[in-house]
């Protein structure tokens, strides 16, 4: 006799889910680890994935982490005071002793543009904070409201933007800044950074309120607003995390830009002023020396570029990667 399971399908009884203490596990628990299922990725998780994979990036990130260094500590690269000068060493080469040379006062070029960091970095990123803080928030204000509130805030705006930045800022610093006044190192940069703030805010309103207009009728907003969400929770948990991104971008991006208003200011002589040590006030110092001594000019020109660029390259390379059509 044959054997009767010869011929037919021999099958076997399906397994089992695994179960754990108080209930069912996952359904990719019997998986082998690697192909269990990923974890869905937000925005920001693509934008990172992104963003690892780009050379221009962590270029940008070296050398902008390299500027912040030097600006919160330069005494780790320079002892010299930059404000110490010898008439002895005026417009000297670059040497040993002074790497950078020095400048028609004796004063030791590498360590003022070692110093000059700090004045151009921290104006820079002030203003920036101001210029996102102030137009994000009225952005916010004008987009969710709508109706006569956005029409007065973006009348506002129009008004502030029509003002030339050259124009407005000379305007403006030489009212509150005029001859004979206080030369206090914390108040020439204050009022500089109110100048670039005043000038430059409506930019930031105008993007807020473009992503607040595009997202408050989404329908995450509307059942948020159904389920009796008042304004300020739709504002704070649901609008300004979706709504960041544009604004994030540009505020990389301005701080390459300030960083290079800063050193234009201060060549025009409306700008910072001594005692401050920047890279401006040194390019507008070096300005009528090109011929004698091109190394006053050369240095804190390049230091400049650098770090104009280097923010303005890592602002592309965040814009990229949260714009999924870029990608």
């Amino acid at each position: 006799m044959s054997d009767p399971t010869i011929g037919s399908a021999v099958t076997t009884p399906p397994a089992e889910a695994p179960t754990v203490a108080g209930g069912t596990a996952p359904p990719d628990a019997g998986l082998p680890a690697n192909a269990k299922q990923a974890k869905p990725r937000g925005l920001l998780g693509d934008a990172w994935t992104d963003l690892r994979r780009k050379p221009l990036f962590w270029i940008s990130v070296v050398f902008i982490a390299f500027f912040v260094v030097i600006a919160a500590f330069p005494w780790l690269f320079t002892s010299k005071d930059p404000a110490y000068g010898q008439l002895a060493h005026s417009l000297a080469k670059p040497s040993g002793d002074a790497w950078f040379g020095y400048d028609i006062q004796g004063q030791d070029v590498y360590a003022r543009v070692i110093w000059g960091a700090r004045a151009s970095i921290i104006v820079a990123l002030l203003s920036t904070i101001g210029t996102v803080l102030i137009g994000g928030a009225m952005g916010m204000v004008a987009g969710f409201k709508g109706g006569w509130v956005d029409a007065v805030l973006s009348r506002i705006a129009d008004i502030f933007f029509g003002l030339p930045f050259v124009l407005g800022a000379i305007v403006i610093l030489f009212t509150f800044n005029a001859p004979g006044s206080d030369n206090n190192e914390w108040r020439i940069m204050g009022l500089v950074i109110m100048s670039l703030v005043v000038l430059t805010w409506p930019v930031s309103m105008r993007i807020m309120r473009s992503a607040v207009l595009a997202t408050k009728d989404a329908d995450y907003v509307v059942a948020a607003r159904a389920l009796g969400a008042g304004s300020g929770r739709i504002i704070f948990k649901h609008l300004l995390p979706n709504c960041m991104a544009p604004l994030l971008v540009y505020s990389t991006i301005l701080i390459g830009s300030f960083i290079g208003a800063e050193a234009t200011l201060s060549f025009l002589g409306v700008g910072l002023k001594s005692p401050v040590v920047s890279w401006g006030i040194m390019i507008s110092e070096a300005r009528n020396l090109i011929r004698v001594a091109p190394h006053l000019l050369l240095f804190p020109s390049a230091f400049l570029v650098a770090a104009v660029l280097s923010f303005v390259t890592l602002g592309e390379a965040v814009r990229e990667a949260l714009d999924p059509k870029l990608r």
